[in-house]
């Protein structure tokens, strides 16, 4: 069991209702490489990072189990860089800075010992870098799942639909979906993207939870209502790589199986929102995680009598 992630690790700078955090270590590949050691997952992070990036966040990744040989270190250059505010609904966010730094000519090289992982999960990239990425491989991954957003589609249309013709799973949230099929159904919706090439859709609806399509299929899994959301950030990053991560641990691909790893990027994502950035995803417990999934469990388990 392989997952091999390719996407930002960098640092964020946060500030919410609840307070504002200094420069921290962020970044959609972090998320996702934390959240699929959770589940045992022999999992590499491919990226770019500049000689700024402090070695106690690369220990971090590594005493995770997280290959980090596929992480390229520009000493010269400078770590990507996002800073953001969130308004008090938590559902908005305005973007106070974002630095490219050495992510703007980044050219990802996978590891040879990574060019034939079982699952692929491509993080938001551009899409020129996320083909890139399918191109080193020498074996189809069983699954590739894709990460995308508006920006991409705003200003690489044609490069994000080629891409989309070789992946299994695309995640956008419903925004997203609605802009690339133009439609305000968000079943209208799946049927449209699907026929770009993702056998399988997951739309986020953030704290709404998150639906799942494939073919005539449908299952919505509804988020953990939070006593406290402190910090967002991360949280779909997280979910992608709780689903990215079970998938690959237990090499069922199917739509029953699916339908469990979305509660388990669900159940983890539920965790990160409560601190700051990735503080409380790195120090979850095993423990914890199967409390929460149980609390999952019991959201949607009912009994009923139909006459």
């Amino acid at each position: 069991m392989s997952l091999l992630v390719v996407g930002t690790v960098a640092f964020d700078q946060i500030e919410t209702p609840f307070g504002k955090s200094d420069k921290i270590l962020g970044g959609a590949a972090t998320f996702i490489g934390l959240a699929s050691s959770m589940l045992d997952v022999r999992t590499g992070l491919v990226s770019v990072i500049g000689g700024d990036f402090p070695q106690e966040h690369l220990d971090l990744l590594t005493d995770k189990g997280i290959d980090i040989s596929g992480i390229e270190k520009i000493e010269e250059g400078k770590t990507f860089f996002w800073a953001g505010r969130y308004h008090n609904d938590m559902n908005s966010r305005d973007t106070l800075a974002t630095e490219l730094n050495v992510l703007e000519n980044f050219n990802p090289v996978v590891p040879a010992e990574w060019k034939k992982p079982e699952v692929l999960m491509l993080g938001n990239l551009h899409p020129l870098v996320q083909k890139a990425v399918l191109e080193q491989l020498e074996e189809r991954p069983k699954l590739v799942i894709l990460d995308t957003m508006n920006f991409w589609m705003d200003l690489t249309w044609d490069e994000l639909m080629d891409v989309l013709k070789n992946v299994d799973v695309l995640t956008i949230n419903d925004e997203e979906a609605r802009q690339m099929s133009k439609e305000y159904s968000l079943v209208k919706a799946s049927k449209k993207i699907m026929e770009l090439g993702p056998k399988t859709l997951i739309i986020k609806k953030g704290e709404h939870g998150a639906l799942l399509f494939q073919d005539k299929n449908v299952f919505f899994a509804p988020a953990l209502p939070l006593e406290d959301v402190f910090d967002p950030t991360g949280a779909g990053d997280t979910f992608a790589g709780g689903f990215s991560g079970y998938l690959a641990k237990t090499r069922n691909y199917s739509f029953d199986n699916m339908k469990r790893a979305i509660i388990y990027g669900s159940a983890l994502a539920s965790f990160t929102v409560e601190k700051f950035g990735t503080d409380r995803i790195a120090e979850l417990t095993e423990e914890e995680l199967n409390d929460r999934l149980e609390v999952f469990k019991s959201l949607t388990n009912f009994d009923i009598e139909l006459d």
